[in-house]
C-alpha cells in the first residue's frame, strides 16, 4: 500500500472494528474457533454476505466458515486456514491469500481476479467457473481441484501443480506462464484451446 491510499483510508480493517449484525467481527472469530476446536459453547461463522473488504484476517482460523457471497476484497487472508470453507460466489478480489490452506474449500463462481495466491493449497477445491484473472498463483498446489470452467486468462502459473486437476472447459493457453507448471500428464494448452472452440 502506497502513502496515498493510506491517508485515503485505504488500509486494512481490523476485526475488533467490524461489526456484524450487531456483534463485532472479532467475537464471531472467537466462537468460530471453539466451534473448530470441537467446544459445545463454539458457533461456526456465518459470514454469508458479510462485507469484509480490507480485513486483516491473516492467521486466522476460518475452516468450515460460511463465507457465500462475501465481499473479501483486498482482504489479508495470508497464512489463513479455510479448509471446507463455502466461499461460493465470494469477491476474493486482490486479496492476500498467500500461504493459505484452501483444502477442500468450495469457491465456485468466486472471484480471485488479481489475487496473491503463491503458495496457497488449493488440494481437492472447488474452483468451478470462478474467475481467476492476472492473479498470482505460483507454486500453488492444485492437485485434485475441480477448475472445470475457470477463468485464468493473465494468471501466472509458475511452479504451480496442476496434476490429478480437473480442467474441462479451461483455456491455459491464456495465463501468462505455465512453462514451469506441472500440468496433468497429457495435458495440452492448444489442445484444450482447440477443443474449447
Amino acid at each position: 500500500m502506497n502513502i496515498l491510499s493510506a491517508l485515503k483510508g485505504g488500509g486494512l480493517r481490523s476485526p475488533k472494528g467490524i461489526r456484524l449484525g450487531g456483534k463485532r467481527l472479532v467475537e464471531i472469530l472467537s466462537g468460530h474457533a471453539e466451534f473448530v476446536r470441537g467446544n459445545p459453547i463454539g458457533v461456526r461463522a456465518n459470514l454469508a454476505g458479510a462485507d469484509l473488504s480490507r480485513a486483516n484476517l491473516e492467521r486466522t482460523n476460518l475452516a468450515y466458515a460460511d463465507l457465500r457471497n462475501a465481499d473479501l476484497e483486498g482482504a489479508n487472508l495470508r497464512e489463513a486456514k479455510l479448509g471446507s470453507a463455502d466461499l461460493s460466489k465470494a469477491n476474493l478480489r486482490r486479496a492476500d491469500l498467500r500461504k493459505t490452506d484452501l483444502t477442500d474449500a468450495n469457491l465456485a463462481n468466486a472471484d480471485l481476479s488479481e489475487a496473491q495466491a503463491g503458495g496457497a493449497e488449493f488440494f481437492r477445491a472447488n474452483l468451478q467457473l470462478a474467475t481467476l484473472r492476472r492473479a498470482d498463483f505460483g507454486a500453488t498446489n492444485f492437485r485434485d481441484a475441480q477448475l472445470n470452467g475457470a477463468d485464468f486468462e493473465g494468471a501466472s502459473l509458475k511452479t504451480a501443480i496442476l496434476r490429478e486437476t480437473k480442467l474441462e472447459g479451461v483455456d491455459l493457453s491464456r495465463a501468462a506462464d505455465i512453462s514451469t507448471a506441472l500440468l496433468p500428464l497429457g495435458y495440452s494448452a492448444q489442445a484444450a484451446k482447440t477443443a474449447k472452440s
